[in-house]
């Protein structure tokens, strides 16, 4: 029986579900047998992101993108990431297994402009894959917030709310969010899962409460941000750590394709609930990533340990539009090509 706070609770609950909107993708970390890691996520959006795969070298000179008070950098690691509109970094893993994923969040504020460089919040996730090899390193440098985000209408018009996983083969997790201009960490393994709104205080304590129910007795099953959240927290834990690696990645997007939205679904009464377009799904220890595509027939993976980030290198691309039918490893289909410039007012 539910007590009456509980009652109550679902009331809410359920009052909160049907007026928050989301644009919902999906990230989670699963700890296998055998010291493997693997994050997965989702990438559900509006249109079509006319994403496109990059290999970065190491050595690249960086800046923020945002004019002459932008920071700078040079990279330390090569990466592989997924690009958003070819204005941002939006997913990806470095050379040395630290994988980052940028997820929308309505709540975001990065605050106004102060007297520190700025940075492109497009830009923001690449940051992190040239600067560290571990979450570690990346919240002791973040915490003393090197520069301010600048933030630019997307190419469709849309706010680009966002906020960031990493995550490193250890397992060990961190989600940065700007929530009315002040940075917030979670820092820990157990921030395993990352959706969307409402905050990452308040989904925690979501989530708290269906953990009383028992997954096995009833998990919620909407495309909203809290359900997946909820869904994805239980079967991850749920999961046996196969120690076979194929099994492993199997896993890993068994659970993403879980808390995907099917191709073409709307949701009328939440406009922003959006179709899953792409999924990915890093193998941490072996430094591969995955990728599945809505509408392709296969997943294709690149091997890290095949790709040249030597300094010198050009940047590279496989190139995503008219959504190419790929399978395999294809580390050889890269092309060279000049770098993206990043989203900027």
């Amino acid at each position: 029986m539910f007590s009456t706070f509980h009652t109550f609770f679902v009331i809410v609950l359920f009052v909160l579900l049907q007026t928050s909107p989301a644009l919902s993708c999906t990230r989670l970390i699963y700890t296998a047998g055998d010291g493997q890691v693997f994050t997965g996520r989702s990438m559900d959006w509006v249109e079509d992101l006319k994403s496109d795969i990059w290999a970065f070298p190491r050595d690249m000179k960086r800046d923020g993108g945002v004019g002459k008070d932008s920071i700078g950098w040079t990279s330390k690691y090569g990466s592989i990431i997924l690009s958003g509109y070819n204005v941002a970094s939006t997913d990806g893993i470095n050379e040395e297994g630290l994988v980052a994923n940028l997820l929308y969040l309505a709540e975001s504020d990065y605050g106004k402009p102060n007297t520190k460089p700025g940075l492109s919040v497009g830009a923001w996730l690449q940051y992190a894959l040239d600067n560290f090899s571990n979450v570690d390193e990346a919240v002791a440098a973040m915490r003393t917030e090197p520069f301010h985000i600048v933030a630019a209408d997307l190419p469709n018009g849309s706010a680009p709310s966002l906020h960031l996983a990493l995550s490193d083969s250890t397992g060990d997790s961190a989600i940065f969010e700007y929530i009315e201009g002040k940075l917030t960490i979670h820092h820990g393994k157990k921030f395993a899962v990352m959706t969307n709104e409402p905050t990452y205080d308040e989904q925690l304590a979501i989530n708290e409460y269906w953990k009383e129910i028992g997954g096995m007795t009833m998990l919620p099953g909407t495309d909203r941000a809290s359900d997946r959240f909820v869904r994805v927290s239980f079967y991850v834990d749920a999961l046996p750590k196969f120690k076979d690696n194929r099994k492993a990645i199997a896993a890993a997007f068994s659970v993403i394709r879980n808390a995907s939205v099917p191709l073409g679904i709307t949701t009328p009464s939440q406009p922003n609930i959006s179709t899953t377009i792409w999924r990915t799904v890093s193998d941490q220890k072996n430094r591969i990533y995955y990728y599945e595509s809505a509408i392709s027939p296969n997943v294709f993976w690149i091997d890290l340990d095949r790709v040249d980030f030597s300094k010198g290198q050009k940047a590279r691309k496989i190139s995503l539009r008219n959504h190419p039918v790929l399978a395999g490893e294809q580390s050889s289909a890269f092309v060279a090509a000049e770098p993206f410039k990043w989203l900027a007012p």
